[in-house]
């Protein structure tokens, strides 16, 4: 537990310290693309600090150079380093608008051009879905965690239609991604940190094109069931020939 703590205390001078800089770098052309990159160097260091090593499967499915919306699955807070360390390309949050209010980091996410949701206030979240969309036209990339929270057990839960209602109108794909492990690293409501080996499963592009808004549970269904194949084919290596899991990436 004392090691935790420090680790905890540690990451909290780092995160302060970048929020800063990336406060600083507001000031600068290109501010969101040059605060993608330091909340990058972030998210590694802290990976590294807490002895957590991530295994990438799938990175030929990323669409570089193209605007794409990412859905992962989440179990942990260490869900956000994995995702912003591991997936190389730019993107910017939709994040509840609580973690707007944390003095310094707060203010790093506004100039990193992250989208604020309000999950209480329907006519909020709306506009929040309209920014995105407007992020996505000119060419931005955007990362959700459709569950809209951790899960505690692993299982992988609904999935809130928000996200697909921003796919569906800004016309570009989803990309499924699988989190493996994280839930052991360290689990919600917890402050208990352990080192591991975390597996970020990319998944093929999911087009969305022939769906509409009639259609958006038929979409959720598809993105939810790509992302739970993923995650099962890959939970249990041990059991399966690295030959035959590859060839389960869908």
């Amino acid at each position: 537990m004392i090691h935790s703590a420090l680790l905890v205390t540690l990451g909290v001078a780092i995160t302060v310290f970048m929020s800063f800089w990336s406060v600083v770098f507001s000031i600068f052309p290109d501010a969101d693309n040059k605060i993608h990159k330091v909340a990058n160097l972030w998210a590694k260091i802290l990976l590294l600090i807490c002895n957590t090593k991530v295994k990438v499967i799938g990175k030929e499915n990323l669409l570089h150079g193209k605007p794409q919306i990412f859905m992962a699955n989440h179990q942990s807070d260490f869900d956000i380093l994995i995702v912003l360390a591991y997936i190389p390309v730019q993107f910017r949050w939709i994040a509840k608008k609580e973690l707007f209010s944390i003095p310094v980091f707060g203010t790093a996410m506004k100039s990193a051009d992250y989208i604020e949701i309000d999950r209480h206030n329907r006519e909020k979240a709306l506009q929040s879905i309209d920014e995105a969309a407007l992020r996505i036209r000119r060419g931005k990339s955007i990362m959700t965690f459709p569950e809209g929270t951790r899960s505690r057990d692993g299982e992988i839960k609904a999935f809130k239609q928000g996200a697909f209602h921003l796919a569906i109108k800004s016309g570009v794909p989803i990309v499924p991604v699988s989190i493996i492990g994280s839930g052991r690293i360290m689990p919600k409501r917890s402050v208990k940190i352990k080192s591991g080996q975390i597996k970020l499963v990319i998944g093929e592009p999911i087009e969305v094109k022939s769906f509409d808004i009639e259609k958006r549970h038929e979409l959720i269904k598809k993105v939810r069931d790509t992302i739970i194949k993923n995650y099962d084919a890959w939970k249990e290596p041990e059991n399966l020939n690295i030959k035959d899991m590859e060839s389960k990436v869908i």
